[in-house]
């Protein structure tokens, strides 16, 4: 292991992931809910894929973007908590620099994807609200295959950079980063060189994707609300409403992680570093483990199929 200030190495063949720096003693602990939501999180999308690929009544636009969603949860999950499971209970905190690199790639491009498919989603309750009697010739097979390969571009397109930047970067510090994951903030860090390149450019991204998404997100709801706020009756607003807080739901617990990830990282000099890295792990965990669950909890199509086995048997 590499940790001379003088030793001078442009690309280092291997990282080490210190986990969460101050807590080492914990990991084990640590590694009980990690572990404990990464099951959940597997399940419970791969459950929603089963249900919808299964059901033909759910072959509509709503629930082919719950898949893609289903699908970006999954892998932004399998990148990333195995490797951080292995550290917690076994010390392997080796990672190859080119893992390390496609690690990063992952985060970043299914991350910006599924914003993307959050704005895909809004765009579906916006249609099928304010224009129902447009929906299935506005958003038919063919434009939902467009849109989804639109969100996969942007995603991938915009991680494209980071790991070429990392790469061209030398390092003579160390490889140790601290943090549970290949950070691109903490692998930047490590370089002895000007990495303004790679901050201005992470403004590009958070601007092209949040920038972007949420107002279109909120424009969208504006609309909704002055729809559902016009119809003659209480109960009527209340179940179209009701339609869309599955949604609303996964709005708030993907970018509310995000936005206080952010928020922390901006006064990194005032939080501890455990405390960032917990929260950079959150924001990575809670949206797969979540996703399915509210979907699930609140979707009457996929509750009723879920409960369709059970409810035979009992009869």
């Amino acid at each position: 292991m590499l940790n001379s200030n003088t030793t001078n190495f442009t690309n280092p063949s291997t990282f080490i992931l210190q986990g969460i720096p101050g807590l080492e003693a914990a990991h084990v602990w640590i590694s009980i809910p990690f572990c404990t939501m990464y099951i959940i999180a597997i399940l419970g999308n791969c459950t929603i894929l089963f249900i919808v690929s299964m059901e033909p009544s759910l072959h509509v636009p709503m629930y082919y973007f719950l898949c893609m969603l289903a699908i970006t949860d999954l892998v932004l999950s399998m990148a990333t908590v195995p490797k951080m499971l292995s550290n917690f209970w076994f010390n392997s905190r080796e990672i190859n620099f080119s893992a390390c690199l496609t690690q990063m790639y992952f985060i970043h491009c299914f991350s910006a994807m599924e914003s993307g498919i959050l704005v895909a989603l809004a765009l579906d309750r916006y249609v099928a609200i304010c224009d129902p009697l447009r929906h299935s010739t506005t958003l038919t097979n063919f434009v939902v295959a467009k849109i989804g390969l639109a969100v996969l571009l942007r995603g991938s397109i915009l991680a494209l950079p980071y790991p070429f930047l990392v790469r061209w970067w030398p390092y003579c510090r160390t490889n140790i980063i601290p943090h549970s994951y290949c950070d691109q903030i903490a692998v930047a860090k490590l370089a002895c060189t000007d990495t303004h390149v790679s901050s201005y450019y992470g403004f590009f991204v958070v601007f092209s994707v949040i920038g972007l998404d949420v107002p279109f997100i909120i424009v969208s709801y504006i609309q909704i609300l002055r729809t559902i706020f016009s119809l003659p009756t209480k109960d009527s607003r209340l179940k179209t409403f009701g339609t869309c807080v599955s949604h609303l739901c996964c709005i708030l617990s993907f970018y509310l992680p995000e936005f206080f990830s952010s928020l922390t990282h901006r006064f990194d000099h005032k939080v501890p570093l455990h405390v960032l890295i917990l929260i950079a792990n959150v924001y990575l965990l809670v949206p797969p483990l979540l996703h399915p669950i509210i979907y699930g909890v609140r979707t009457k199509q996929i509750r009723d199929r879920l409960l369709k086995p059970f409810t035979r048997k009992g009869t």
